[in-house]
């Protein structure tokens, strides 16, 4: 396998997380068992084979990969990517692969999509995908994948095998849909995009941005440039209810060696031992 970029992997409940993400640098992440990834700011070589990626705005650390992603799977004779974008995003990544497609003298077939908050997104009979509107200084979603299976109703769950039966073919369903959020991707954003997504808060997996942990950083000037502060975070705690919180997308302000301090002396217990720190 060619490594060409890094990234660290996580396998939860049989759920693979891989991924890197630092500020300014680049973010991209994938979960194979999902067949989708999240954002396109890198791409390391294994990640070609995902077709299915959902970007949460064109800061070039999120999609400077995108054009290098859609020729690679071009080169390897693969069927066209389909990729969800904030929809205002659409216009000008469409321009931005025709100069590339230009300069590289190679065609970049791969459909654009709009994600827009609200929107629910089908990736299979199992999995959705829900758009929440974020905070950033430019148009921002975020995500949360669902796992929804049809369960029989309440009221018919006393009733035998073949009064079950009766009832179908008489055409009642007699099921309902059941979901549970899985994965949740916050992107960039202040902690009020967080806050408008609760389902953000219940996913079994959310990989969310802390780009600042250092006191020095006010968190006003923080959120005005739509970032999250390590007291952000702290101010929530009684509200995770995931089991394992990735925080990651930290600045490169600060070494590996402090982020770690900073945050093994604010949150010892690391939420229990759900929090990850992604470095």
């Amino acid at each position: 396998m060619i490594d060409n970029a890094p990234f660290r992997t996580l396998v939860h409940k049989g759920f693979t997380i891989e991924g890197y993400s630092r500020a300014a640098v680049q973010s991209c992440w994938r979960i194979p068992e999902l067949k989708l990834g999240f954002d396109l700011g890198a791409q390391p070589w294994g990640f070609m084979s995902t077709a299915t990626w959902f970007v949460t705005h064109t800061h070039l650390d999120h999609i400077a990969a995108l054009p290098v992603y859609v020729a690679r799977r071009r080169m390897m004779k693969m069927e066209p990517p389909t990729i969800y974008l904030p929809e205002t995003a659409i216009e000008p990544v469409e321009k931005l692969l025709r100069a590339v497609s230009r300069l590289d003298r190679g065609r970049l077939p791969c459909t654009l999509l709009p994600a827009r908050p609200g929107d629910e997104i089908e990736l299979s009979r199992e999995h959705v995908v829900t758009v929440s509107s974020t905070c950033h200084t430019l148009p921002s979603v975020g995500f949360v994948v669902w796992d929804r299976r049809r369960k029989l109703k309440h009221e018919y769950q006393h009733l035998a095998g073949h009064q079950i039966r009766d009832l179908r073919l008489s055409g009642v369903d007699v099921t309902q849909e059941i979901r549970a959020p899985l994965v949740a991707y916050l992107g960039d954003s202040s902690p009020e995009g967080l806050d408008r997504c609760p389902a953000m808060f219940e996913a079994m997996i959310l990989i969310t941005e802390l780009t600042f942990v250092a006191h020095s950083h006010r968190k006003e000037k923080i959120h005005k440039y739509g970032h999250m502060h390590l007291d952000d975070l702290l101010a929530r705690r009684d509200r995770f209810h995931n089991e394992v919180v990735i925080a990651t997308h930290f600045s490169t302000r600060y070494t590996d060696d402090r982020i770690r301090r900073v945050l093994g002396k604010k949150i010892p217990d690391m939420l229990d031992g759900r929090l990850r720190i992604w470095l």
